[in-house]
């Protein structure tokens, strides 16, 4: 077997195994809904800590998952991954190496956007591109630049902001009044 299939090889069980945990982690979040609360909690954070340490292993031995290396699916799979891993030195690392894999064009510049506002509102700073939203109130966390915020996230390829909030509080008004 040759070095370039092995490699492809890694990359295919690489990009298998992160979309395998970020489904098991979404199946153990639809069944939480009819588990006992705390047991669904604890099963959910059992799983982003299992993840978030795999997917710490799998960069140390390859570095940030790209779309280039495994494919956009799996790079996804990756950035849901880290941003629900319950480690902020995993995501500020992983934060610099997603910026540099954007700069090499070989990810989605989004995904740096959702992991540098993520870092800045888990450090209590204000975040860039607003795709942080309080749950609490439906508003974003605070905003660097508020008046220029709809055009870095054209940059990296998000619509407006005041379209996604009132998407997002539409999507909910089924529930209520918010």
């Amino acid at each position: 077997m040759g070095h370039e299939q092995a490699g492809s090889m890694r990359e295919v069980a690489l990009a298998a195994e992160l979309v395998r945990r970020i489904e098991k982690e979404n199946r153990l979040a639809r069944e939480a809904r009819s588990a006992p609360a705390a047991l669904g909690r604890h099963r959910i954070a059992r799983c982003r800590e299992d993840n978030g340490q795999a997917l710490r292993a799998m960069v140390a031995r390859h570095g940030w998952p790209t779309a280039d290396l495994v494919g956009e699916p799996a790079s996804t799979a990756a950035l849901m991954i880290l941003l629900h891993a319950p480690d902020l030195g995993l995501q500020l690392m992983c934060r610099d190496l997603i910026a540099e894999a954007v700069a090499d064009g070989a990810c989605p510049a989004v995904h740096h956007a959702y992991i540098a506002d993520h870092c800045a509102v888990e450090l209590g700073q204000p975040q860039f591109y607003g795709t942080r939203i309080n749950p609490g109130t439906l508003h974003p966390y605070p905003i660097r630049h508020p008046q220029t915020v709809d055009e870095r996230r054209l940059d990296v390829g998000l619509g407006p902001l005041g379209d996604h909030l009132r998407a997002l509080r539409g999507d909910l008004g089924a529930f209520g009044e918010l």
